[in-house]
């Protein structure tokens, strides 16, 4: 039974599951991944993993949620299937039937290192790179789509919707995203098999597209505009968003977290830009040997990152040089950082920047600090937020790539304990949760938030072992 995008059957599941927790000593923690029968996709590969992790991990609970986080996107988010005799994989965000470019990428990606012991994992994957190809052909200025062409509730928007869509809101990362699937895929595989005719046209589209948003000449031709009581659901300007002076840098209508921008020059958008771009053209080289559209990338890269270094680099009167948040090219620009990646916060996680970097370590300073207006800090934990969900809600992908950012073993530590320490009795990350009440949380199935929790434990017993081995 679905309601209105809940999940009825998940919630009663961890309403079990908080009773036991609450009743128990600590040695008997409830049951709440799915059977092996009632799963979308078993991977060998990644139950495996599970099970090595979970004999590694000393903490019980933490093990638990461990296996609990780590597998929920092929648990309950995957739709496997073959069209024209390719692998079509439809990945759906949790408690929103859609599919996120942005999402679905960050939901696979931990498991790509496994492709190489799993087959049928790999032609998962490649189900996935295959399915954004056809969603970037039906619209490069989408971020959501339908399974099929069912339509959905903003089918009004004053936009170029078509029933495919589930939402259209022109967001840089989601395209970033597509072109980093694909150039992570070929990285572990050597297989280039999927990066055919299909695949190229929509990489042209990708390129077409952030040329057009860099609106050197004029607007382009997106806008939007919705019926909503939300401000960061529509767009200012008749739907153009803010005045914008060119400078050489991509103008993104909506943030990661699908909020409106402020300034269309989104800096963690553009500094993934610059990242993929250089991607996408190793790429375009080594396969299709295509040194002009290849130098075409690199130009643009090269364009982009110039700009975000004059112009996305401010001086805060007590940290220093920082990367602001967003700019508009009139000198203008906004303090602050938000917990959906590509954020600041980010930028070493992306490949942007090394994380020794000065102006990054000022940055990071600044946004895990009060002087960040989404920065929350209470009784519970502490993080960054943003304008999504509303004051005193942190966000635990914050938390998360705060620790897969840093190279300090106590700070690592310290936001593994406050991850544990917040999860509200489930077992599973959420979207947010109260600074000062974990059980006041939103999203009770959020995939991107549990997969990118697997992620950052597997990282720590890569590079710090000995923190598995602590009681938190």
């Amino acid at each position: 039974m679905i309601l209105k995008g809940v999940n009825i059957k998940f919630i009663l599941t961890w309403m079990v599951c908080s009773l036991v927790i609450l009743n128990s000593t600590g040695q008997s923690l409830a049951k709440v991944r799915e059977e092996k029968a009632d799963r979308n996709f078993v991977s060998k590969a990644i139950d495996d993993k599970i099970e090595q992790m979970q004999k590694k991990i000393q903490d019980k609970e933490l093990a638990w949620m461990f296996g609990n986080c780590f597998p929920n996107t092929l648990d309950r988010t995957v739709r496997f299937t073959n069209e024209n005799n390719k692998p079509n994989t439809f990945v759906i965000t949790g408690d929103i039937h859609a599919m996120w470019l942005r999402d679905c990428t960050a939901q696979v990606t931990p498991y790509l290192s496994f492709m190489k012991d799993d087959e049928k994992l790999q032609q998962l994957i490649k189900g996935v790179i295959n399915r954004q190809v056809e969603s970037v052909i039906i619209d490069p200025y989408a971020n959501a789509f339908n399974f099929g062409k069912e339509g959905g509730e903003w089918m009004t928007d004053n936009t170029d919707m078509r029933p495919e869509l589930h939402e259209r809101k022109w967001e840089i990362d989601g395209l970033c995203y597509v072109i980093r699937l694909g150039y992570q895929y070929w990285k572990l595989t050597g297989d280039d098999s999927c990066f055919d005719a299909d695949w190229h046209k929509a990489m042209q589209l990708i390129v077409k597209t952030f040329k057009e948003q860099q609106r050197k000449t004029n607007q382009g031709p997106y806008s939007f505009t919705r019926k909503t009581e939300k401000a960061s659901d529509t767009q200012f300007g008749a739907g153009y968003g803010n005045p914008i002076r060119p400078n050489g840098m991509i103008c993104s209508m909506f943030r990661p977290s699908d909020d409106a921008t402020t300034y269309a020059f989104l800096i963690p958008s553009n500094c993934f830009a610059v990242v993929v771009l250089g991607q996408l053209a190793e790429m375009e080289e080594s396969i299709n040997q295509n040194n002009v559209f290849a130098a075409e990338c690199k130009t643009l890269a090269s364009e982009v990152d110039a700009a975000i270094q004059k112009h996305g680099i401010v001086k805060h009167p007590k940290y220093g040089k920082i990367y602001a948040f967003e700019v508009d090219g009139f000198g203008n620009y906004l303090m602050m950082d938000d917990a959906n990646v590509p954020s600041l916060l980010s930028l070493p996680y992306l490949g942007y920047i090394n994380a020794k970097d000065k102006i990054y370590r000022n940055t990071r300073k600044f946004i895990w600090s009060l002087d960040n207006p989404y920065f929350y800090k209470g009784t519970a934990g502490e993080g960054i937020g943003g304008p999504h969900v509303g004051p005193d809600m942190v966000w635990p992908m914050s938390i998360i790539m705060k620790a897969l950012t840093s190279d300090d073993a106590d700070e690592i530590a310290g936001c593994i304990q406050m991850l544990k320490d917040t999860h509200g009795d489930t077992g599973f990350m959420h979207e947010t949760f109260h600074k000062d009440d974990p059980a006041n949380f939103t999203r009770s199935w959020f995939a991107w938030a549990n997969t990118l929790f697997g992620e950052l434990l597997i990282k720590v017993d890569n590079e710090f072992p000995e923190l598995l081995e602590r009681q938190y």
